[in-house]
């Protein structure tokens, strides 16, 4: 199957624009399977002071105009991220859209960036994993800060994930920790990563770009630039299985080191 990450910057202060930008280049995409957006692309992940005043309940222009295209394109489409309300609360999250345009899951980020970031203090975290089972793959949900920790994907793992997608906008400043961080993700659980990274500056803070499909051996079968760009990639969901079959290190695991059950075991319901 091929798969196409979107390398993007957003349109400076107009959302209006930016969508429409992104279903340019997702219209670009056609004949891909699986199409993945970066995080808060609509506004730009820097721009704290326009979170609230821009927040979407789901029914919002930019996930209406996602479904859209997924229908229109018959691809299985990642939203990317975007500042989703509900109720009082705020949170950074994405959703997974079928080729007919329907909602199969939702992610809503659980690790907020607290470092020179506004993003743990505007938004409420999130308190589910989302795994969804598709004829792809079963795929599992991360955004950006998500890849410094393991234990959220062994979680993923533990719910059959064959197949990551990243939604980011990771800096310039840590582009080496991005590029190694996506490789063993991928590696240690012997699955496919797929990232979408924004790219460009937002707000005075250069997005490091390098987006990349990895494979269930740890080598990037394909990698971005600096610059905007649709990445694809040709992607063998039997090399999944052929990966742990023939290095079986996921079944090495030793359960009393496991974390146990926890707030963040069940997929999220959309």
């Amino acid at each position: 199957m091929q798969v196409a990450s979107i390398q993007m910057s957003a349109v400076d202060e107009d959302k209006s624009k930016t969508i429409d930008k992104a279903t340019g280049l997702i219209r670009s995409c056609r004949g891909s399977d699986l199409i993945v957006l970066p995080e808060i692309w609509n506004v730009g992940f820097m721009s704290f002071d326009r979170y609230i005043p821009e927040a979407e309940s789901r029914d919002g222009p930019t996930l209406s105009a996602l479904r859209e295209l997924a229908a229109e394109l018959k691809a299985y489409l990642h939203s990317g991220s975007f500042v989703e309300k509900d109720g009082d609360h705020y949170y950074n999250s994405s959703y997974l859209i079928s080729p007919k345009g329907d909602l199969l899951g939702n992610y809503r980020k659980i690790h907020l960036f607290g470092y020179h970031s506004l993003e743990a203090q505007i938004l409420t975290a999130g308190k589910r994993i989302s795994v969804v089972a598709t004829p792809l793959g079963r795929i599992g949900m991360a955004t950006c800060y998500d890849l410094r920790f393991p234990e959220f994907f062994r979680r993923m793992i533990d719910l059959g994930a064959e197949l990551f997608t990243v939604c980011s906008a990771w800096p310039q400043a840590r582009l080496e920790h991005w590029l190694l961080l996506n490789r063993v993700r991928a590696l240690e659980n012997q699955s496919y990563l797929i990232s979408a990274n924004s790219v460009g500056f937002d707000q005075g803070i250069l997005m490091a770009g390098r987006s990349m499909t990895v494979d269930p051996w740890g080598i990037a079968i394909a990698s971005a630039g600096d610059h905007e760009v649709i990445l694809k990639a040709q992607v063998d969901r039997a090399r999944v299985d052929r990966a742990r079959a023939q290095f079986p290190a996921l079944q090495d695991r030793v359960d009393w080191l496991n974390p146990a059950a926890g707030a963040c075991d069940e997929t999220s319901p959309v």
